[in-house]
This record gives C-alpha cells, structure tokens and sequence, in this order.
C-alpha cells in the first residue's frame, strides 16, 4: 500500500516555472532535470505531465500520506491488543507477557509498564494529527499556486520519521520479546461462557442459553452446567465441545 501510494511522488513540477506554462524554460530541461535528480537519489523521477495541476494541487502528498495514516491506524490497534493481552498479572487478560524493559513503577513496585506499546500509540496519534495538517495545507492552492509545501513536507517527513523509528523500536524491544502465557491463555479459552455457542448443533439455543445462565449464575464451567441440566453426558460433551477445533 505505502509502494503503491508513493508512485505519484516521483511526479516533478520543475520545468513548470510561471503557473505551470513553462516560460523561459529551456526545451527538455523538466526532462533533465528529472534524470539528473534520478542519477542523485537512486530512484526514478519523471516530469509532471500536467504543472499546472502540479503547481497548485498537492493531492500526491494527501495521498501518500493517507497511507501512512492507514499504517498509524493498524499500529495503533495492534499496539492496544499487545497491552491489554498483557495486562495483569492476576486481574487483567494476561495472556501474554512482555518484555520488561524498565525497573517498574515509581509508585508501585514490580509493575511491566507497555512502554513500547504507549509510544507506537502517540506516534499514530502524531501521523493522523499530521495527515489533518496535510490535507488543510494541500487544499490552499488558490488559483495558480500552493505555497503551502513547507507545512506539507514538514508534517510528511516527521510522520514518516516517527513511523519509521516507532516500527522498529517496537519489534526490538517488545515484539521480538513476547511470549505465551499458555496457563492463561487455557484458562480463558475454557472459561469462556460465549463457547457456549457451539452446543447449539446438539442442544439447541435455548438449552445452550439455559446452560450459559446457569454456568453463570452459580459459577460452573460450561461442562458441569450442561452436565446438571442434563443435556449432555461428560463424554458426550468432550466429544463435540473441543475449543482447540474452532480455531
């Protein structure tokens, strides 16, 4: 997604001189210009084929920068499901654990602060506050010309920047370090009354809600509730209730 959105980014104004009319440029100096920069950077660039538009639009940049924004967006969510699977140690999800990279709490000794997973949130914050910059700044093209480049390119390049650095800090020092607390996690999976679902085959949904309520009400797992209701034999219960099949 980021490849494909960076495509229009190649795209120079350079030649376009007055508004786009290209006056008092040499014949061919866009197309010099493009391969002489392409020669610098080591990637290709080419001129804009319309400048009039490339002078007053900045909708390349709005649009590469709306992909990172996406990246923020899938960097936000995965660093809120990393921290709460990690919360706990006894009253939180724990199902997983994460590296332990400070000391703790100033306050409250032994606490796993999700560091790395506070700062890949504030980043995307950043990106999608940026990428509202960007859009705002693109838009003032009035008539011939945008000057509004500067606050584009600083709001780009940070949001790339912080992506950039987020991302790899995160895989070193949490990402790499994650582990399974498997005890939990099995725990969690056969304590979950919302299993219940899969009885519906074989007891129906009334009786399965019958024995999600009264699991519920009295503290029981799934097995011993539909046991005492009498819908299922043990055997038969662990012969179509398996957690471990449905994933």
């Amino acid at each position: 997604m980021l490849r494909a959105a960076s495509a229009p980014l190649h795209e120079l104004a350079l030649g376009g001189t007055a508004v786009g009319t290209g006056l008092n440029a040499p014949a061919g100096f866009d197309v010099e210009v493009a391969r002489a920069i392409s020669g610098l950077t080591g990637r290709e660039f080419r001129p804009a084929p319309n400048k009039f538009h490339a002078l007053t639009s900045r909708d390349e940049l709005v649009f590469a920068h709306g992909a990172m924004k996406a990246l923020a967006c899938d960097m936000m969510k995965v660093a809120n499901d990393v921290r709460w699977l990690a919360s706990g140690p006894r009253l939180g999800l724990g199902e997983i654990r994460i590296p332990e990279n400070e000391p703790g709490s100033s306050i409250m000794p032994g606490k796993v602060n999700p560091t790395q997973c506070e700062q890949v949130t504030m980043v995307a914050v950043q990106v999608m506050g940026n990428d509202a910059a960007v859009g705002v700044a693109a838009s003032q093209g009035n008539f011939e010309l945008n000057v509004f480049m500067p606050v584009c390119i600083y709001n780009f390049l940070q949001s790339a920047r912080l992506l950039g650095d987020s991302i790899a800090s995160f895989d070193e020092r949490c990402a790499a370090g994650i582990t399974a607390n498997r005890e939990r996690m099995r725990a969690n999976l056969h304590g979950s009354l919302m299993l219940v679902t899969a009885l519906n085959p074989f007891i129906g949904y009334e009786n399965a809600a019958r024995t999600a309520q009264l699991a519920f009400r009295e503290g029981l797992s799934l097995k011993e509730a539909c046991v005492k209701l009498g819908f299922l034999t043990p055997q038969r219960f662990d012969e179509v209730f398996r957690p471990e099949a449905m994933a």
